[in-house]
């Protein structure tokens, strides 16, 4: 394991002037993220140093099998703080291979508005909450609750302190710091009402950077928890039968027509 470890951190810029790009993108269900990776030349400065990249539709329930190549465009690139280095995340829209925006690519319309003069002219800030739970990998419950039971009454779980208030820390502290490393603007962290659930905000941002930016935040933290071997849930009340917290993500701009920003929510 200690040589695995060895590998993974490799430092290949003192050999090779190549670097590994991993192009994420949003899957059929709107909320699960794909990604792939590619070796380029680098260092890479902007996404239209990237070439265009494509996947198998058919596997992200984004197209059928007959027909199944999809198109990926960089839009953004992020530092990647689980290969460091001049490593790169980018993050990607989905296209026909005509150039058409597939159903599932909110982003498009989303880019239009957000470039238009008068929109970009107000720079428009946001700043987003995400909640999520952190659950136990093979019974899908959540972390700090007995299995099959039910914690104490909520109040000392909010903003705890404490390994019988707070559950999972070491994986929030993990996606903080991998977050600020690949240039996200994460503002700030905090323990949920219920044991097991945290929360993280994004910006602000300006425009479509927002959207960006919590997307491959939500990407850092599904590689973390994989890593650490807890499932992870965006659901605002993953578990039915309890009391959660239903605030979540959402943007104050009348965006609704585009469905790029309320896949974000």
């Amino acid at each position: 394991m200690s040589l695995l470890q060895d590998l993974i951190n490799l430092n290949l810029s003192e050999t090779t002037d190549k670097i590994i790009a991993e192009y994420i993108w949003i899957g059929g269900s709107g909320m699960d993220v794909r990604s792939k990776a590619r070796t380029l030349t680098g260092p890479i400065k902007s996404p239209k140093d990237l070439p265009k990249w494509n996947y198998d539709g058919s596997s992200t329930g984004q197209a059928p099998g007959e027909d199944s190549e999809v198109i990926i465009y960089p839009q953004a690139i992020f530092k990647d703080p689980f290969r460091r280095g001049n490593n790169i995340l980018v993050m990607c829209d989905t296209y026909t291979p005509a150039g058409e925006p597939i159903p599932t690519n909110k982003r498009h319309n989303a880019a239009k508005i957000f470039s238009h003069p008068e929109v970009a002219a107000e720079v428009p800030w946001y700043g987003i909450e995400q909640e999520y739970t952190l659950l136990q990998k093979d019974v899908k419950w959540p972390i700090g609750w007995p299995v099959g039971g039910f914690p104490g009454p909520q109040g000392p779980y909010y903003c705890g302190a404490g390994a019988d208030k707070a559950f999972g820390r070491d994986i929030v502290d993990a996606h903080y710091k991998a977050c600020l490393y690949a240039g996200i603007n994460i503002s700030g962290i905090n323990g949920e009402v219920m044991p097991g659930q945290w929360e993280f905000q994004v910006g602000p941002s300006v425009g479509i950077s927002a959207g960006d930016e919590l997307w491959v935040a939500r990407y850092i933290l599904e590689r973390i928890t994989e890593i650490a071997g807890v499932a992870l849930s965006f659901d605002p009340k993953p578990i039915q039968v309890c009391f959660t917290n239903l605030r979540h993500s959402s943007f104050l701009l009348n965006l609704k027509n585009t469905g790029w920003l309320c896949t974000m929510a």
